[in-house]
């Protein structure tokens, strides 16, 4: 047991130790003299202790999205300049330095599932198909990773870079070998988010069917360690700088904030990556798409069903000030009424607060019954919930068609990138860019106990959902 700890140690330190991503796999590049490629490859259950290591790095790569990802959509507001300095506004620029590491995770985690699959798995004899199912997904995830947030992104070290199209076509290449080899829920569900994406309507059903058929409240969980690391950088953000209220959700988000919280001094709140709610989404707006209200409804209900279920935690924020920056300024009394609703602004000072962990919504019975036709307000009512249930997961910045760029690092050292290429110029479309300003807005009468938002972001997209970058299934 000691053994395997140093090992899972020495994989850890590997993956964290240098920027060069050539050394995450190159043996011969490591200084550490006591660290020789025979420390893990060629060793009985090597294969199964660097899937852990990889599943390390994928809650480090998380990391870097996510506060990129949250901040460039209109979910939070950035108050203070401890976390990205340019996202909140969607300035995009190739020398941002979150941005940089943001694509050098995803090019590590790539390079170590390729590195297990190529080497470290095929040279232990303790190798099993359920591990290399692992290392296929975890390729697979890197590809969705660039697909989702990059215009375009390299597949391999200073090689030619591939569109979003294509990344998430390698994508599922990657996943239907890790489904041949161990048919997994969150693989199937990887796989559907991929199409989803691509706007391959008929591919993404059927794998968010099988998904659902698998277990139809699965998690997939990104780890954290609050004692020994990675800690979830979300959770700092969000509640363990407490007074700090760095990160502020919009209002009518408020009652879901914060996601992450507290645990114990040893465990960090977990991301929950993949999550079966997805599924339901995309058979949600499939159905939507072929004018079948009734079918959209009975998705929207399960999901309606799964989320009420969810995990729901009790804890104090009276830490947080909420305002303490600028007193007044936001919703603080549950008794606010966000866009004529109510129920969506937590009273943190008066006692304990319940935020659901997992997955929470506003969306009600009455409200999926209440839909008459498949049509934009059905949208606007899916969207709305969307937003709702994978606020500080990063989906709703992938939702809003922006784009990423390749970071000037790659665009120096690449031979086969150039300014002006595909990927050096950021992807926002018009419809963005236009309210950028407004995203976060919002408007506060506290003695009226009122607030407004200054748009409607959902009812923009719906707007513009024959747009190529949005709602893919229209």
């Amino acid at each position: 047991m000691k053994k395997l700890s140093i090992y899972i140690i020495a994989i850890g330190f590997l993956f964290g130790c240098t920027d060069d991503l050539k050394d995450a796999t190159d043996f011969t590049a490591v200084e550490n003299q006591n660290l020789p490629e025979s420390a893990i490859v060629g060793l009985t259950n090597s294969s199964s202790i660097w899937k852990d290591g990889i599943d390390r790095d994928l809650s480090i790569t998380l990391n870097e999205i996510l506060i990129l990802a949250e901040l460039g959509s209109d979910n939070y507001v950035n108050t203070q300049t401890f976390f990205s300095q340019f996202l909140d506004g969607l300035t995009i620029r190739v020398d941002d330095p979150d941005i940089r590491d943001t694509q050098f995770r995803i090019a590590r985690l790539r390079e170590a599932a390729k590195f297990g699959l190529e080497t470290v798995g095929p040279n232990d004899s303790a190798y099993t198909t359920d591990t290399e199912a692992e290392y296929n997904f975890f390729e697979g995830m890197s590809y969705l990773f660039a697909g989702m947030y990059f215009s375009h992104l390299a597949q391999e070290e200073l090689g030619t870079t591939f569109s979003s199209t294509e990344n998430l076509t390698k994508a599922i290449a990657s996943f239907d070998i890790a489904i041949g080899l161990n048919p997994k829920a969150e693989y199937y569900l990887a796989k559907a988010r991929a199409n989803y994406y691509l706007g391959n309507k008929a591919d993404a059903v059927e794998a968010a069917n099988n998904a659902l058929g698998i277990q139809s409240d699965f998690l997939r969980p990104a780890k954290y360690d609050q004692e020994n690391g990675p800690v979830n950088i979300m959770d700092n953000a969000l509640f363990q700088r407490a007074s700090f209220d760095d990160l502020q959700p919009l209002p009518t988000l408020d009652f879901l904030d914060p996601k992450y919280s507290f645990l114990e001094e040893n465990v960090d709140q977990s991301v929950n990556y993949l999550k079966a709610e997805e599924a339901y989404f995309i058979l949600a707006e499939a159905a939507l798409s072929d004018g079948n209200l009734s079918g959209a409804q009975d998705h929207l209900r399960d999901l309606l069903s799964l989320v009420n279920n969810r995990e729901v935690r009790t804890f104090s924020d009276q830490i947080e000030g909420r305002t303490q920056r600028d007193p007044g300024s936001r919703p603080d009394k549950a008794t606010v009424v966000v866009n004529g609703r109510s129920g969506l602004v937590l009273d943190r000072q008066s006692g304990e607060i319940s935020v659901p962990s997992i997955s929470g919504t506003s969306l009600t019975l009455d409200e999926i019954n209440g839909l008459t036709a498949a049509d934009d307000d059905a949208l606007e009512l899916l969207y709305r919930t969307r937003q709702e249930v994978f606020i500080g997961e990063g989906l709703r910045f992938a939702d809003m068609g922006v784009k990423l760029v390749i970071h000037e690092n790659e665009i120096l050292q690449n031979p086969n990138i150039s300014d002006g290429d595909p990927g050096t110029t950021p992807v926002i479309p018009s419809f963005i860019s236009a309210i950028i300003a407004d995203l976060d807005g919002f408007t506060y009468d506290a003695d009226a106990g009122t607030a407004t938002t200054t748009i409607n972001l959902n009812e923009v997209l719906v707007s513009n959902k024959t747009d190529d970058a949005v709602l893919p299934f229209h």
